[in-house]
């Protein structure tokens, strides 16, 4: 399941980083707890939008520029999640025993072999 609060931290986490500043110094610049703003940063915390903006302000990043990069992030998410749902999953490759016939009842017939799943052949011996 895609969690928006987890790509927001994504993103809100990256900018901070490009622009080469801690925790502390955009939790003092938004006046928000360095605790919660960790919490949003991991996508543990749903963040208000008066939070946001003042994230945002902190940061000198507009919140259009923040959310369309989340925005981005959320439709490659969706692609992944689409491609990985539809690639078809291998079945389980079993060991095959060969089974050898020259009777049926007693009765001599062709020689016959009969490759099968260990489990699926029961052989009773006469």
């Amino acid at each position: 399941m895609i969690l928006l609060r987890r790509l927001l931290g994504d993103v809100l986490r990256r900018q901070r980083q490009r622009q080469g500043r801690t925790l502390r110094e955009v939790s003092s610049s938004a006046r928000v707890s360095l605790g919660y703003l960790s919490e949003v940063e991991r996508g543990q915390k749903e963040a208000s939008s008066e939070l946001l903006s003042a994230i945002c302000d902190a940061l000198d990043v507009r919140m259009s520029e923040l959310m369309r990069e989340v925005s981005d992030e959320l439709s490659l998410a969706e692609l992944a999640a689409s491609a990985a749902a539809s690639e078809p999953v291998p079945a389980p490759v079993r060991p095959l025993n060969s089974v050898s016939v020259t009777s049926v009842a007693g009765v001599p017939t062709e020689r016959v072999t009969i490759k099968a799943p260990a489990e699926a052949v029961d052989v009773v011996a006469a």
